[in-house]
């Protein structure tokens, strides 16, 4: 990746700030780091940007002010591989105390109920890590007992945090931070557990109904959105089976599925079409750019034969019916998984391509070239 200059990555970081000249300060005193160099970064959804620096003085003060953010953000200041974070929803000024070494544990916070429940949040996570990791090299423990105490244990920090911040304010900074709070480079909440999803979604729909055009507030939607895909489709698979052969062997599975205008569509109806079967949710990061790949296959070999029957499986049926209004292929709607299930869909998006006689002939995993394998039926 190449480097970009700091003025450009500050510019960049700060484009969703309010364009009149509102400020917020971040001040305080670190002790114990005379003549290190303390930075204020912005924590962007693409990575860290430095915004100031500033090299401490033998009474460790130091005080930034940049442009306020429009909507909630996240910030953290760093000296010597520790930092603080913190965040700021409106101009104000958040005062910070520390004490160096480890001043990421050991530091106080006022002006920001924000900024003191991250600092709660931040402490829990730590002592979450040094339980796991005693527990881990203490060697007094088999594999499976080993195994039930860290779920124990991550299970009791995950209650504590989603009933005392998350479900406490869902739209606030703090409950977006605790949803993103990691154990060993890992998420602690995870959107394919059912009860983390629903922390997930309390905190998407209120950061949508709050913040709608953020930036933040469209990536925790489609985290959510994503999730309650992917449990959908693991609920349906777990209440059935499906035999295997009857895809590779059988032809095709027929689906019956209605259109945005409630038309009951089926795959049978298709016969003598080179059918791409394409399974999707429209609330995927990378929807738009799939959806411009599948336009270019129609737009190209409609005229010669090829349908594209595409079922989505987003939870949000008007998003659904919004993103299909102007695409020329068969759109179905299945919320509920039950086609992903017969097909053996494990994770979206998935596809598969049916000749003309109606066979299912190939997925996804088996094609290298989808255009080249669909010029090959046609």
């Amino acid at each position: 990746m190449k480097k970009i200059g700091i003025i450009v990555l500050a510019a960049l970081a700060l484009a969703g700030c309010d364009d009149q000249g509102k400020t917020f300060t971040v001040k305080g005193t670190i002790e114990g780091a005379q003549d290190k160099t303390l930075c204020l970064q912005n924590k962007s959804l693409s990575g860290a940007v430095v915004l100031d620096s500033v090299k401490l003085g033998a009474d460790g003060r130091f005080e930034f002010e940049v442009p306020s953010p429009s909507v909630p953000d996240f910030y953290q200041l760093t000296l010597d591989g520790q930092s603080i974070n913190f965040s700021i929803d409106s101009t104000e000024t958040v005062t910070i105390a520390a004490r160096q070494p480890g001043m990421g544990a050991n530091y106080e916070v006022s002006g920001s109920e924000n900024c003191e429940m991250i600092r709660q949040l931040a402490l829990k996570q730590q002592v979450l890590q040094r339980d796991v990791l005693t527990l881990l090299n203490s060697g007094s423990l088999d594999q499976k007992a080993l195994a039930d105490s860290l779920d124990r244990m991550v299970l009791y920090f995950k209650n504590d945090v989603t009933m005392n911040y998350i479900y406490k304010s869902p739209k606030s900074a703090y409950a977006y931070y605790a949803l993103f709070l990691t154990l060993g480079g890992q998420t602690i909440f995870n959107r394919q557990n059912a009860d983390d999803l629903k922390a997930f979604a309390a905190v998407a729909t209120c950061w949508d109904t709050f913040y709608p055009e953020s930036d933040r507030a469209k990536h925790l939607h489609n985290t959510a959105m994503k999730g309650l895909t992917d449990n959908r489709i693991a609920m349906a698979r777990e209440q059935a089976s499906i035999d295997q052969s009857k895809i590779v062997h059988n032809g095709v599975l027929e689906l019956e599925l209605p259109d945005a205008s409630g038309q009951i569509r089926t795959l049978t109806e298709l016969k003598g079409k080179v059918v791409l079967l394409d399974f999707h949710a429209f609330s995927l990061k990378e929807s738009a750019s799939r959806i411009l790949v599948l336009r270019e296959l129609y737009n190209k070999y409609h005229d010669q034969g090829l349908e594209i029957y595409q079922v989505g499986l987003d939870a949000d049926e008007h998003l659904w019916k919004q993103a299909t209004q102007a695409l020329p292929w068969i759109c179905v709607y299945d919320p509920e998984g039950a086609s992903a299930l017969r097909y053996n869909v494990r994770t979206v998006p998935e596809f598969f391509l049916i000749d003309r006689n109606n066979e299912l002939q190939k997925r996804s995993s088996q094609m290298e070239d989808v255009e080249k394998e669909i010029k090959a039926y046609m």
